[in-house]
């Protein structure tokens, strides 16, 4: 490829409303450009880097067994009917009716697709297991669009569906997907990225993976034991408290005016947090109806764990002041409306002596014991893990809050769509049985993002080779003398004949602009002709990354370069 006829354009200022630099790389070096909200067209050095991507996850996914497929974007709504999603996902599936008037969506996942193919194609025991994949466009009405291809309405993701006879059957392989997506994150160039227990959402199942790759713009929260090895997502990761049970004392109503905070309430009352019972409220999405979930002072609630125990989705309350059911500021367990769910946080039990909401606007009780003024009452485990808290696994305060992006997901889904769909085989006792299933998910744009993220400097992407744009850059000084001309064009050539890709800019341009794009372009390998070097007898080669840079003789340079393009492919478990 010459440079002077990419069609693509280079920016030296950063838009004014990139969120994160992988973002502002991703447009200012013409990998992407925005054409809605979270839908993006990709330009060839961006299609050129996902390319690569999907070639590696192929790779990887048929070494476990996989079969490539493609579903359909557009499918009937009576699909999505079947396995019950279609009344339970909200806005963010597109729905819409085709010129006859039938019910459609716009596909965001595939689960539906996979066992409607699955079932009419087998029938036996004999033909199982196995895993189905597609790498294919998407469409989800995202809310929160965010960070160029991080997080997006349209994207393309590369995802698997196996199925099984056992649950022994569909653990090893879970086990052996577990262990290829490893080696998918180490090819492209983040072996870093880690693995943690998560939520399993809208997806279902029981047993579910998320992989995280660490870093400080990520939008979700990763609990680490740096003691033990834990790690889990902050939906997923159980909260653990200590508590000091306290003396029990008398209740005691006590006049609290304007103190609407727990950080207010222990300033006024001098107590500490964990001696207090904090109310935060939410509605019910179907009906507006309210649920209290109580928890210690000093906590937060995890919604995920709360819409998991109440089966439904709330929301934050949203209340006039003047005309709300409860006194807001000052909720409290004793005195709640019928109609109120009340849920207890586990932080809570066994704490003889809490300060808590009496319902009664600018005030508080003391003294408040759960056990002898409410009753006896089930406590649950909806509060999110807080730093230095207590490991689940290993019972030290060692707790450790990082941020990371989702760059892959597994799913142990079990019957989940299998059985409401009348998904059947022929067992080898001659029953008719159920089989159950595993779901395996990369977005293959956001793991581009996610690698420029991580990988670059303040001028531009830092690719890994395994899936840079190209592998060689070959920079032209003063192109318009031939003798500088022919010397690049014929190591272009040479480089290309040996099965290199090469990207040689002929631009007439300065220096500074042409080593301002060849950093925006993040080519691993850089080689510069130049008139001076050319008289010097040696070209200059470096890496983008600045860990080498050599003056090979002219006449060895093809030799050098292809070395260390094999060399580094090499590091990362791949070959030209």
């Amino acid at each position: 490829m010459y440079l002077s006829e990419l069609v693509s354009r280079r920016f030296k200022e950063t838009p004014a409303d990139c969120q994160i630099q992988s973002q502002a790389l991703m447009i200012r070096g013409g990998y992407i450009k925005a054409v809605g909200n979270g839908i993006y067209t990709l330009l060839t050095p961006g299609k050129r880097v996902i390319r690569k991507i999907e070639n590696i996850v192929r790779e990887e996914m048929d070494r476990i067994g996989g079969q490539e497929v493609l579903f359909p974007v557009a499918m009937p709504a009576s699909l999505w009917r079947e396995s019950g999603r279609y009344e339970s996902i909200g806005s963010e599936m597109l729905r819409f009716k085709d010129r006859s008037g039938s019910d459609m969506v716009l596909g965001m996942t595939h689960e539906e697709a996979a066992v409607h193919l699955a079932r009419d194609v087998v029938d036996s025991y004999t033909q199982f297991p196995f895993m189905i994949y597609q790498i294919q466009t998407k469409f989800r009405d995202e809310p929160r669009t965010r960070g160029g291809l991080i997080r997006v309405r349209e994207f393309t993701m590369k995802d698997g569906y196996s199925f099984h006879t056992s649950q022994e059957d569909l653990e090893a392989y879970y086990a052996r997907c577990y262990e290829a997506y490893n080696r998918i994150f180490a090819r492209v160039g983040i072996p870093q990225v880690v693995a943690v227990a998560s939520d399993s959402g809208m997806m279902g199942g029981k047993v579910s993976h998320e992989y995280m790759l660490l870093t400080d713009v990520g939008e979700d929260t990763i609990v680490l034991c740096p003691e033990c090895g834990y790690r889990a997502n902050m939906e997923a990761a159980p909260s653990v408290t200590q508590n000091e049970p306290g003396e029990e004392q008398p209740l005691q109503k006590v006049h609290t005016p304007g103190t609407k905070t727990i950080e207010e309430l222990c300033a006024l009352l001098h107590i500490t947090p964990e001696q207090t019972c904090k109310a935060v409220m939410y509605q019910r999405n179907a009906d507006d109806t309210p649920v209290v979930a109580f928890v210690r002072g000093d906590l937060d609630v995890n919604e995920t764990k709360l819409r998991n125990h109440l089966g439904c989705e709330v929301h934050p309350a949203v209340y006039d002041e003047e005309n709300a059911p409860l006194v807001l500021g000052f909720c409290g367990p004793m005195g709640l409306p019928q109609n109120v769910t009340v849920v207890f946080d586990s932080s809570l039990q066994g704490i003889e002596c809490l300060t808590t909401g009496a319902n009664e606007k600018d005030y508080h009780y003391t003294g408040f014991n759960i056990r002898r003024d409410v009753g006896e009452v089930s406590y649950v485990d909806v509060a999110k893990a807080k730093q230095g808290g207590v490991c689940p696994e290993c019972g030290r305060h060692s707790l450790d809050l990082k941020r990371g992006i989702e760059v892959g997901n597994i799913f142990q889904l079990g019957d989940k769509y299998t059985k409401p769909m009348n998904m059947r085989y022929l067992a080898q006792d001659g029953s008719l049985q159920t089989p159950i299933m595993g779901c395996y998910g990369i977005g293959l744009g956001r793991l581009a993002a996610s690698v420029c993220e991580v990988s670059r400097d303040d001028y531009g992407p830092i690719w890994p080779i395994s899936i840079a744009p190209w592998q060689v850059h070959i920079c032209v000084l003063r192109a318009d003398q031939t003798e500088v001309a022919q010397a690049a064009k014929a190591l272009y050539e040479e480089l290309e004949g040996r099965g290199i890709e090469v990207i040689l800019d002929d631009r007439a341009v300065s220096a500074g602009v042409m080593f301002s794009d060849a950093d925006l372009l993040g080519v691993p390998v850089r080689v510069v002709v130049s008139p001076r070097a050319l008289k010097n007898g040696a070209l200059e080669v470096s890496l983008r990354d600045k860990s080498l840079q050599e003056k090979p003789a002219v006449a060895e340079v093809a030799d050098f370069v292809e070395k260390l393009v094999r060399d580094e492919l090499a590091k990362l478990d791949c070959r030209l």
